[in-house]
């Protein structure tokens, strides 16, 4: 309604062509999500886990078995996905599941990760850090493991629960990728995805207007990079990356 009052709206077919495209964008990034769990997840050499309803993988999507370490992970869109009541299931699931998780893999080290796919910590409503205090708050509570990483001022927490050895990691953007892929992940994505996507061709002039403020500084190219090209991303691509990589830092810079 404020969104019509703003735009001096009097017809329905107004507001639904402004509709559609938001509702396309949200289907999207939902698609996008399980792409990742059925694509990325297996090219970097993770196994898909089915989360089904109120089973001991339901807060999994993701697994891996290296060097005697269970790896699993949970995925979420973006830094504010979580709320108080899924911060604490999480904790939950994570304290009561981890020793099936590590029988059923044969380890007796499992290292979990909340992993975000975009996004900086400082975007993060911080409800993903509560998982963490809530593990803390638990365990001394319930007295069945022992804590042995305190998660104040940390991303992660560490405990000791019938023999098993288990970290728990908060990776936002950034750091999800470089532990999933190492230091090139996020760059091989990046690169893939605006290979694929976006049409080599020309770009926006210098001084074009965006209607969004700071776009042109977040997609304009350094002076000293400006006739910059390569074989594998076009002139006109790297605005596209450079739009790509603001959702994954605070700031842009050389």
């Amino acid at each position: 309604m404020i969104y019509a009052l703003k735009k001096k709206y009097s017809k329905i077919s107004e507001i639904e062509k402004d509709i559609l495209p938001a509702k396309e964008f949200s289907s999207m990034e939902t698609s996008a999500g399980k792409m990742v769990e059925s694509i990325a997840l297996p090219e970097f050499g993770w196994e898909q886990v089915p989360s089904g309803m109120h089973t001991a993988n339901s807060a999994i999507d993701g697994k891996k078995v290296e060097n005697g370490i269970l790896k699993i992970a949970t995925l979420k869109s973006g830094p504010k996905c979580l709320n108080d009541e899924m911060s604490e299931n999480f904790a939950d699931a994570i304290l009561e599941h981890c020793s099936h998780w590590a029988k059923s893999a044969n380890v007796t080290v499992v290292e979990f990760t909340y992993g975000v796919l975009y996004g900086t910590f400082k975007e993060s409503n911080k409800k993903d850090w509560h998982i963490i205090r809530n593990i803390k708050k638990k365990i001394g509570e319930r007295g069945n493991a022992t804590l042995i990483v305190h998660p104040e001022n940390r991303l992660d927490c560490k405990f000791r629960q019938n023999g098993i050895d288990v970290s728990v990691n908060i990776r936002i953007g950034a750091d999800w990728w470089k532990y999933l892929g190492g230091n090139l992940g996020l760059t091989i994505l990046a690169i893939s995805l605006v290979r694929a996507c976006v049409m080599p061709g020309t770009k926006d002039t210098p001084d074009f207007k965006y209607i969004i403020p700071d776009l042109g500084g977040i997609t304009s190219i350094p002076t000293q990079y400006s006739k910059f090209n390569s074989g594998i991303i076009q002139h006109s691509q790297i605005p596209w990356v450079l739009l790509f990589y603001k959702h994954f830092c605070n700031v842009l810079s050389d």
